[in-house]
């Protein structure tokens, strides 16, 4: 029994990570966007380009929007963000950001905590995970699980369960994802 769920858990995701080939890239217009943070409170080092957000937390950088209760962000020399913003049991963080191309395509996505490195075009959501892919405004892909990385670079999700979960836990990971031909149509 658990071989078997074990064994459907994996399928899930190898099916994913193949059905995620004609995938727009993120937009690459955020790159030079300014960054506008809002918060109840505010703390920036400019010197060591730290900046540290308490309460009703909204970042937006182009056609990225993050929202939290708390936030930390840093920016590396080279100008790239690493934004790190969680949300409480009442509010959940959450992630936004247009894909490039004609369409209107968006992934956004909901977690206990957000963490993005535009320098890697990676996104991870952790904590009561939920990601989708919307085309138009009508859902295309969608994943839930306890944690789910997107590397927007190589195309791919991973959705991984909890370090403590246990086989009887399954399924831990759950993708409803949208014919990759029905998509391309529609574009």
């Amino acid at each position: 029994m658990k071989t078997g769920l074990i064994l459907r858990f994996i399928t899930a995701l190898f099916l994913l990570s193949l059905s995620l080939a004609e995938l727009a890239y993120a937009e690459k217009a955020d790159q030079d966007k300014p960054v506008i943070l809002e918060a109840e409170k505010v703390s920036v080092n400019d010197v060591k380009q730290i900046y540290d957000l308490k309460g009703q937390v909204l970042l937006i950088k182009g056609s990225i929007i993050v929202t939290g209760e708390d936030g930390h962000i840093e920016v590396n020399p080279e100008g790239y963000e690493f934004v790190d913003i969680k949300g409480t049991p009442d509010v959940t963080a959450s992630f936004r950001q247009r894909r490039e191309g004609p369409a209107d395509e968006f992934m956004q996505g909901l977690a206990t905590q957000v963490a993005y490195n535009a320098k890697t075009e990676v996104l991870t959501l952790t904590g009561d995970a939920s990601l989708k892919r919307l085309l138009n405004m009508q859902m295309l892909d969608q994943l839930r699980g306890w944690k789910i990385e997107y590397d927007d670079v190589k195309q791919y999700y991973r959705v991984t369960p909890p370090k403590d979960a246990k086989p009887d836990d399954l399924p831990l990971a759950r993708a409803i994802l949208s014919p990759r031909r029905k998509a391309t149509l529609e574009k």
